[in-house]
């Protein structure tokens, strides 16, 4: 019975050190950083100097100002574009790879093409796009030579609208792979049940596949929501800079020397990425699902 009771604090002991090493990364290279943006957002800003000195002018700055405003609320509306057009454009194919396609190594070689665009630069794979959808691009002149339409459309190149077919291609894959992994693991046996008992695709499909596959729905959201919320590269490429997104306000903070108000954007984009996450995380509980 003593050695039953003196092995409880060796155990409790071996668990803290093996969480040690884990804690301490956590505090330098997650609490520490997020606490100095937060603590740099107060300081005082000037023209050409900043002091550590406390304030709010930064705060009340970005709040009052319609640009900064702006962006917030176009980085959240692009945000549920790109969310919705991934899910449409991303369930359909994980659907197909993940549970129609009955051969594994047809399903792996599938998942390995829809990966193949990330051997690139994402730089290249976001200005590619232009050429593409330039008034003289692509498609325009395939749309042309068919004769859907009678003149270029503009509306393709410059816009919110091509950052988010942008967006919709480069992130697309990462609601397709979570989701395809999920319907993969659904046993076959309950489908071929369903059937034998009626049940046509579509209730099948809302009764059994759908909510088997919604942890692989919610993983893709939360990575496609982290990436999109934090983006400025391909609003700044394929926008000609007429979209600011929150992104694209911290660059251009920083590279003007305002560390106070990149700061001050800084923790509102956690914060809305926090939110958001912790949104996703009350519809499934991810830890029993996977």
């Amino acid at each position: 019975m003593a050695d039953l009771t003196a092995s409880v604090p060796r155990r409790d002991n071996t668990t803290r050190l093996l969480l040690l090493p884990g804690i301490i990364w956590m505090l330098l290279f997650l609490i520490t950083p997020i606490a100095m943006i937060v603590y740099v957002s107060f300081w005082t800003q000037t023209t050409f100097n900043i002091s550590p000195d406390p304030t709010l002018a930064s705060w009340k700055q970005f709040f009052s100002s319609d640009t900064y405003v702006g962006s917030l609320w176009t980085t959240m509306r692009i945000w549920l574009i790109v969310l919705a057009t991934t899910f449409l454009v991303g369930y359909p194919t994980a659907l197909f790879v993940g549970l129609l396609v009955k051969s594994k190594t047809l399903a792996t070689v599938l998942l390995v093409i829809c990966v193949i665009p990330f051997w690139t630069s994402f730089l290249i794979r976001v200005l590619a796009w232009r050429p593409m959808l330039g008034k003289e691009g692509a498609i325009n002149i395939i749309l042309l030579k068919l004769g859907v339409i009678q003149q270029p459309i503009e509306v393709l190149l410059f816009t919110e609208l091509s950052v988010v077919i942008g967006m919709t291609q480069i992130y697309c894959v990462f609601m397709v792979g979570p989701i395809a992994f999920m319907l993969a693991r659904i046993d076959r046996n309950i489908i071929e049940a369903a059937r034998d008992l009626g049940a046509g695709f579509g209730r099948i499909f809302w009764k059994i596949i759908f909510p088997l596959s919604l942890p692989g729905v919610v993983v893709g959201a939360i990575f496609v929501s982290v990436m999109v919320l934090g983006e400025f590269a391909t609003s700044g490429a394929l926008s000609g800079r007429k979209v600011n997104l929150l992104g694209n306000i911290i660059v251009t903070q920083v590279g003007s020397l305002k560390w106070a108000m990149a700061s001050v954007v800084g923790v509102i984009l956690t914060v809305v990425m926090g939110v958001v996450i912790a949104g996703f995380l009350r519809i499934v509980d991810l830890k029993r699902e996977l």
